[in-house]
């Protein structure tokens, strides 16, 4: 994988287009293409394959909600030939976009209010295939959609799951790092990254927040736990 992070910024305000360019830039990372509505960013992003996008939702001609549906139901690689990655940026912490986005395949939400060390952050951690939240989002997103209250054994695979992957999975859910992850089962990083790995390929899931989205689905995990 190169060292070179490409990244589109689709905004419809020059302004703030700009301004995370600005931002990404002075840390190394090259914004390749800007986009002021959905239609566009698609267009951008197939044509410049893209390590990450930086996508805001409410846009003219078509929303970032779709052009995310497109863009990733498309299996767009980058020039590398791995996935392109999707981070919603919005104004709005929650509103009825932010689950459908992430059941979209979103690798993240964050605020446009994100500091530039955050966001520089979740880019990379995108390009990597990893994914963040908004902390405020995660809350929110967990107590107005994780409603069971018993655990689905026939719920998307999870009965494929062993036990060590399901405990890695409850874990994951409630925001603990890969390093955190380690130091909680006392297993060596790349041993928990190998688990994380066969559990989203068990689940057929893109990255950490749907595997998050799952478990609380699922029940294997709950708000109040």
């Amino acid at each position: 994988m190169t060292d070179t992070l490409r990244v589109v910024v689709a905004d419809d305000q020059a302004l703030v287009r700009s301004g995370f360019a600005m931002i990404l830039g002075a840390a190394g990372i090259e914004v390749v293409g800007e986009a002021p509505d959905g239609e566009t960013a698609l267009a951008t992003a197939r044509r410049l394959r893209p390590d990450v996008v930086l996508m805001d939702i409410r846009m003219p001609v078509m929303d970032g909600l779709e052009a995310t549906r497109r863009l990733l139901a498309s299996g767009l690689t980058t020039t590398a030939g791995e996935a392109t990655r999707v981070i919603i940026l919005t104004t709005f912490d929650l509103d009825e976009y932010v689950y459908a986005a992430l059941r979209a395949g979103a690798s993240g939400f964050l605020l446009k209010d994100v500091t530039p060390d955050h966001l520089v952050h979740a880019v990379r951690l995108a390009r990597d295939g990893d994914a963040l939240l908004a902390p405020t989002i995660t809350r929110r997103l967990i107590d107005r959609f994780a409603t069971p209250t018993r655990v689905r054994e026939d719920f998307g695979g999870l009965s494929a799951l062993t036990a060590r992957e399901r405990e890695v999975l409850v874990l994951l859910a409630r925001g603990l790092s890969n390093a955190e992850l380690a130091a909680e089962l006392h297993l060596g990083e790349a041993t928990v990254k190998t688990h994380v790995a066969r559990i989203l390929a068990k689940l057929e899931l893109r990255d950490r927040v749907q595997a998050v989205i799952f478990a609380y689905e699922s029940g294997l995990v709950t708000p109040a736990a």
